[in-house]
């Protein structure tokens, strides 16, 4: 049954961003949430699609602007994760570096996942089959090919070493880190599964529907993404405010557990 889902999470993924740059177009204005974090029209707009969509599934979704207004489901053992706008400031700064994140969980472990730029119609899914990209064009999916990662003596690392956390400086040294790239949103985990970067590392809260659709692909692509435990990331924590603790995101598991070593020194002062 859950190999239908990775369809249905796109058609929801492709028809939230067509909502989306309807709003982006003619322009958006932002609220403030409880949290101090932005929201707009297209956020809400979005949310209300995709779980138009997929309510034919009969499973929960954890949706984000749904937990900031307190409607919070029973999770289970099996639910969506939803994020309909990722990178809410990315969208209006106008700079295209925004997605639709949907991901399917299991027991907490994000299995599936989409991720789709609506600026660039650029789409990333993954799941046990493997994973894939291509462009959304009037509607329909085309240009697909399959993603995996890639390995470098000296990683590429999705990060800003002039504006990271004052550990950052440090890992990159210690890793021989060849040069940062930077991309907002869930992006980053899709540059890693496309191999255009080898590592992420997260040294700033972020809430379980920014990262499970990203996580998803990545796996899918070959790669991790590991909590500070050195155990994969998972969702469904409500005692924590569903916000994660932090994180690497790496094409390799040995490349995430050198990266931990150092963020974990960090982590304990």
């Amino acid at each position: 049954m859950t190999a239908d889902f990775t369809a249905l999470m796109n058609q929801a993924a492709i028809a939230a961003a067509d909502a989306i740059m309807e709003v982006y177009l003619r322009g958006a204005i932002a609220s403030e949430k409880a949290d101090g974090s932005p929201v707009t029209e297209a956020d809400q707009k979005a949310e209300t699609i995709i779980l138009a969509i997929l309510a034919e599934t009969g499973l929960p979704v954890l949706a984000e602007e749904s937990v900031a207004a307190g409607r919070i489901p029973e999770l289970g053992g099996r639910y969506f994760v939803v994020d309909p706008l990722d990178g809410t400031k990315e969208f209006l700064k106008r700079n295209g570096e925004f997605t639709v994140n949907i991901a399917y969980c299991e027991d907490g472990h994000p299995v599936r996942g989409v991720v789709l730029a609506p600026a660039t119609g650029q789409i990333y899914w993954g799941g046990p089959e493997g994973a894939f990209a291509g462009e959304v064009r009037d509607g329909e999916i085309t240009g697909v090919g399959s993603l995996q990662v890639s390995h470098a003596p000296r990683p590429r690392i999705v990060a800003s070493r002039s504006h990271g956390h004052a550990a950052l400086a440090e890992l990159c040294a210690a890793l021989e880190v060849a040069e940062d790239v930077s991309v907002g949103s869930s992006l980053k985990f899709c540059l890693l599964a496309s191999g255009e970067a080898q590592l992420y590392p997260r040294f700033t809260p972020t809430s379980e529907w920014d990262t499970a659709a990203g996580q998803a692909v990545l796996q899918a692509a070959g790669g991790v993404v590991l909590d500070l435990d050195g155990v994969p990331l998972t969702c469904g924590h409500p005692e924590q405010k569903f916000l994660n603790t932090w994180f690497v995101a790496a094409s390799s598991r040995d490349l995430a557990l050198a990266a931990l070593a150092h963020m974990v020194r960090f982590a304990e002062t």
